[in-house]
């Protein structure tokens, strides 16, 4: 049976394999077309920048066609990718790690952090009343709920590693880490810690602070967020032009939403999230300002590090952490905002 043309750039793309780490490291060196080609659709599974480009009509700034999709998180996105049914996602540092142990080529191609990832950490550990937990150390011996593949477990693991310990030291319990499912988790005995986020964070002691729940301050960097694509959609010449363009503009809608506090309050978190006024306030205060980055060393170095704690605890081979990003991107956020100021 003979191949078809995305058939073949599948297999070409999957061969392109590392020496060193066995998973698909096809390089990306072409330079970026300068104009997006007319006809060229992106599918971007991100509905925070879908949301951030309408209100602040940076929307009208697309020269491509866009069909947004209401896909958010690492397995979600993944799973779209493998179907051929996404473009690009927006993610934390974790899902471009495992995607590439799972033979699912992708590189990040934007990232920003919290201008103060340590007073604004995006987790904290939730403690399960009566159980005795006032630092990281005490860990030691508890029941931890762990979900591999998402930047919730990853923490644990980094909580783990920053006080000695490593996962034989404690029980880890496999909980998928949606909606709330760690606050039930804690609430119900099934576990000791959990790391929560969000507005669970609040709610859980507003629920169960009475019956002797508590939280833990990690201090750690727990905030980094990417723009990932699969290596066969930045294959594409008009596809990866059409993405440059859209890293610019997610940029500038990121700066709107830094910018416009207020507004974001009233039309995401409570009118399209459905979230209380007062929960919306809490989440712009835990989130502070995001703050763009053109420049990936340091975002390389602790990606790495990541990666090589994750290959030690759960028995992963490491990578070059080249293999996950994209360095025709790298400066493309802060030039666009740079030419919007």
């Amino acid at each position: 049976m003979q191949l078809t043309r995305l058939t073949k750039l599948a297999v070409k793309v999957f061969c392109a394999v590392s020496i060193q780490s066995g998973i698909a490291n096809s390089a990306s060196d072409t330079p970026l077309a300068t104009a997006v080609p007319e006809g060229t659709v992106l599918t971007i599974g991100d509905p925070v920048t879908q949301k951030a480009l309408e209100l602040s009509g940076l929307d009208k700034e697309l020269s491509f066609e866009v069909r947004w999709a209401n896909i958010s998180g690492g397995p979600q996105t993944s799973e779209a990718f493998r179907a051929r049914a996404l473009d690009v996602g927006s993610v934390a540092e974790i899902p471009s790690i495992f995607a590439n142990w799972n033979n699912l080529p992708v590189r990040n191609i934007a990232y920003k952090e919290r201008r103060d990832p340590i007073a604004n950490p995006i987790y904290r550990f939730g403690v399960a009343p009566g159980v005795e937990v006032k630092g990281l150390a005490d860990f030691r011996g508890k029941r931890i709920a762990f979900s591999p593949g998402q930047a919730q477990g990853t923490l644990v693991l980094r909580a783990l590693q920053s006080v000695g310990l490593t996962k034989d030291d404690v029980t880890l319990v496999e909980l998928p880490s949606t909606a709330d499912v760690y606050p039930k988790a804690l609430a119900s005995k099934q576990v000791d810690i959990a790391p929560i986020g969000g507005v669970n964070i609040r709610r859980y002691i507003s629920q169960y602070g009475s019956d002797g729940a508590s939280l833990v301050e990690h201090g750690l960097r727990d905030d980094p967020g990417h723009l990932y694509a699969p290596q066969w959609v930045l294959d594409d010449p008009a596809k990866a032009a059409a993405l440059a363009e859209f890293v610019g503009l997610w940029a500038k809608a990121n700066d709107w939403v830094n910018r416009n506090p207020e507004r974001w309050l009233k039309e995401y978190y409570v009118g399209k999230e459905g979230l209380s006024e007062e929960d919306g306030k809490y989440l712009i205060e835990l989130t502070g300002e995001q703050v763009v980055s053109g420049d990936w060393r340091d975002v390389k170095e602790r990606h790495q590090a990541t990666i090589n704690l994750l290959a030690d605890q759960l028995g992963y081979k490491p990578f070059d952490v080249e293999a996950i990003f994209d360095n025709r991107f790298e400066k493309l956020g802060v030039s666009a905002l740079a030419q919007g100021q």
